[in-house]
């Protein structure tokens, strides 16, 4: 058996359990990782007996309805996080992941070797902007790609609370010196980073009600926790996902799926994951990337990754 410290996947999937599988086989082809399903329970029946069958693939049996916008897909996290801290196997990293990424570029087994203990997220420290401070409605915590009536009323709560007017205050706090961090939903961080964020929650229960129905929590909730702990100075401003963002009405901060014609800007960027990929939208993509890429100890030369 290898002496290579193993790293846990954990994946958030909803549809295309073949696209999924092909993702999980770049991860564990070479015995290296174990990856942890969550399969959404809308879909859980019909996908469950449909992803691959390994001693290093394990399907969560407890399923939620995960929902964009919504505490669901912080719900989620943390099921997948206790799932791997339960297992009683020790891992150099956890790495959230979705059912729609892709491993793209050689070489993430070893960079994660050489930067063991940092944490891999996206963040940034910001002005509420209300999406804290305001419990929105439910109707209006959903993803809507028109001029929708419900995204028109999340904008207009948005508006007035600018002007000092919350027309649904929040009636949970923070601690006064704890400071709101948001980024990428999508990190990788030390197993003994996942040790502290289960603990935390465990030991402070008056920091989750806090998230509850405010807005795309998963972008604030493992954030804030991380940078208000004493491994705030081992986080590198990064995930190294790469994502190709909607400008239109339609799509606006949204990922938009990658074709062929893609293939030379993921090439090019320093990241080792992509999203997002769909199968009905461009298979052919899909295929290049696995047959090029799996997750293993392969040496990378003259690629520059920022950490």
């Amino acid at each position: 058996m290898s002496s290579t410290p193993r790293t846990a996947f954990i994946l958030q999937i909803h549809k295309n359990p073949n696209q999924v599988n092909k993702f999980i086989k770049q991860l564990i082809v070479e015995d290296l990782a174990d990856v942890y399903v969550h399969i959404d329970k809308r879909n859980y029946e019909n996908l469950k007996g449909q992803i691959i069958k390994s001693p290093n693939v394990k399907v969560l049996e407890h399923n939620i309805v995960c929902e964009w916008g919504d505490i669901s897909q912080v719900d989620t996290t943390i099921l997948l996080l206790k799932e791997v801290l339960n297992s009683k196997k020790k891992y150099d990293f956890i790495c959230l992941r979705s059912g729609q990424d892709l491993l793209v570029k050689k070489g993430y087994k070893e960079f994660l070797s050489n930067n063991n203990g940092k944490i891999f997220m996206t963040y940034r420290s910001t002005i509420n902007m209300g999406l804290m401070d305001i419990n929105f409605p439910k109707i209006t915590r959903r993803r809507y790609s028109t001029f929708h009536p419900a995204r028109m009323y999340r904008g207009f709560i948005q508006v007035l609370y600018r002007k000092g007017i919350n027309l649904h205050p929040n009636p949970h706090r923070l601690p006064e010196d704890y400071t709101l961090y948001s980024g990428s939903q999508w990190f990788s961080v030390p197993y003994e980073v996942a040790e502290y964020i289960i603990k935390f929650l465990d030991e402070n229960e008056w920091y989750y009600p806090y998230f509850i129905n405010t807005l795309v929590p998963d972008e604030w909730f493992f954030h804030t926790i991380i940078m208000n702990s004493p491994y705030k100075d081992h986080v590198v401003n990064t995930n190294h996902v790469f994502i190709k963002w909607g400008k239109e009405m339609a799509n606006r901060n949204s990922p938009q799926e990658l074709t062929t014609d893609h293939i030379a800007q993921i090439d090019e960027s320093h990241d080792f994951f992509a999203r997002k990929f769909d199968e009905d939208v461009d298979p052919t993509v899909i295929d290049y990337f696995v047959n090029e890429v799996r997750f293993g100890t392969e040496i990378v030369k003259n690629i520059r990754v920022p950490i």
